[in-house]
């Protein structure tokens, strides 16, 4: 079960790699544990059906010792499909993401970036951004995670921001951008902006004065607004994160950005539950904490590498 936590949290790591398919090619046993903590991790929700076609090529040992050579380089060639395979499921979405990037930052990093046109960008942590600037235009698109914007003016060139098909059209101003996998939130501070989407069965466009924020589901299009106070926007540039009637999974998924274990809610109810609060991403075990005893939850340290989120 370490193998497969090691394996999540760091999936694009030589030494973790090398030093797991080694290990599962040491004895068949390995292979066998290897499958059995596939099997549990699905039952959980977690692991995708891919891996079932790769079980039965675990060997056991043969009776002889040229039978138990080549179970040997079998397990050896097994485990190194099994690793490909889950680094695949595991590590690919990030991989893409990464690689169209043209700024990013880690776990629990924060950057500081200055485009071409001095336009300012904070990056929070595992968050990525793909530019475009150019003297036809300003295009920004947020690939993953959260970013705070302060724009040069420059009217003949407005400045965009994509994420999650969400559009945030501005001249100059200061806002932050949050991509989940379910919604697209922005807080703006100063200026306006303008922000279209075409997403599930709506299209709409709408405007945010400063003070406002705005949650868009990518499913639905349904756009939720409110007030948030100047203290709570991109709250993350100071240690904590806000927010305002979203669901555990999608904490989770923010909060994933700053722990260093994989975070887990196989419990859908739980999962489904809206929040509303202030966390402190300093110690995202704590925040995990805060944000499920409430509601009779608790944080379930798997090993180093994991945390399972249960309602008992």
């Amino acid at each position: 079960m370490d193998w497969f936590l090691q394996l999540k949290a760091s999936p694009n790591c030589p030494d973790i790699d090398g030093e797991f398919q080694q290990w599962i090619g040491r004895s068949p046993s390995h292979g066998r544990a290897w499958s059995h903590a596939l099997k549990t991790w699905q039952l959980l929700g977690e692991v995708p059906p891919v891996h079932q076609q790769l079980w039965p090529a675990v060997p056991v040992a043969g009776p002889s010792p040229i039978r138990r050579r080549r179970g040997f380089r079998r397990a050896t060639i097994a485990g190194a499909a099994l690793c490909v395979s889950l680094l695949a499921v595991f590590a690919m979405p990030s991989v893409l993401v990464w690689w169209q990037a043209d700024h990013r930052t880690g776990t629990g990093e924060s950057r500081i970036v200055t485009l071409e046109d001095g336009t300012v960008v904070q990056l929070g942590g595992g968050s990525a951004i793909k530019t475009d600037v150019s003297t036809a235009g300003r295009q920004v698109t947020l690939l993953a995670g959260e970013a705070y914007f302060d724009v040069v003016h420059d009217p003949k060139r407005p400045f965009s921001v994509y994420a999650g098909g969400v559009r945030v059209l501005v001249l100059g101003t200061a806002f932050d951008v949050q991509l989940t996998g379910g919604e697209t939130t922005v807080e703006l501070a100063r200026g306006r902006v303008a922000i279209s989407y075409d997403e599930g069965a709506r299209k709409g466009n709408f405007e945010l004065s400063p003070g406002e924020m705005a949650v868009v589901d990518h499913a639905s299009g349904a756009v939720a607004r409110d007030t948030i106070a100047p203290e709570d926007i991109a709250a993350w540039r100071q240690g904590r994160m806000f927010v305002n009637d979203v669901t555990i999974a999608d904490v989770v998924e923010r909060l994933q950005r700053y722990h260093t274990a994989w975070i887990s809610v196989p419990d859908p109810r739980l999962a489904a539950r809206r929040v509303t609060g202030l966390y402190d991403l300093s110690d995202p075990d704590r925040a995990l904490k805060a944000l499920v005893q409430p509601y009779g939850g608790r944080v379930r340290d798997v090993t180093e590498y994991g945390r399972v989120l249960t309602q008992f």
